[in-house]
């Protein structure tokens, strides 16, 4: 069974940060490219990161908007991937996501959330002014 679950959310004061994980089991994790995702109430998923261990090095890539306070890495012996959210403002307040999707597919959607093929269930990040 496929699984993606995320853990690290909850409530943080503005300026604060937060590590947010996603445990992969159930696939093969290298086949895979691993992105993050948030939906604020009232509002559109959207992409924030993705990460593909088989890009030799560990290939990553960001929506504009988020390079700077947002960093994506994994721990390829552990199926895990990270979201490292520094200097965190009110807005950046949503339920965050982790997927899996296959490399060309998104490449091509992303930072659309249309390419991925599995989700988890996500993580309440709650940022307080």
């Amino acid at each position: 069974e496929v699984q993606l679950v995320e853990s690290g959310g909850g409530l943080v004061q503005a300026g604060g940060s937060l590590r947010l994980s996603c445990a992969a089991s159930g696939f093969i994790f290298d086949d895979y490219v691993i992105c993050w995702f948030r939906q604020a109430p009232g509002k559109e998923r959207e992409g924030i990161s993705c990460i593909s261990s088989s890009d030799g090095d560990g290939g990553t890539y960001y929506t504009d908007s988020r390079k700077g306070r947002f960093a994506i890495s994994s721990d390829n012996a552990k199926n895990t991937v990270f979201l490292l959210m520094s200097r965190l403002k009110p807005e950046d307040t949503a339920v965050y996501y982790c997927a899996a999707g296959l490399s060309g597919t998104v490449v091509a959607t992303f930072p659309g959330w249309h390419g991925m093929d599995y989700w988890g269930r996500g993580t309440l990040v709650t940022v307080s002014s």
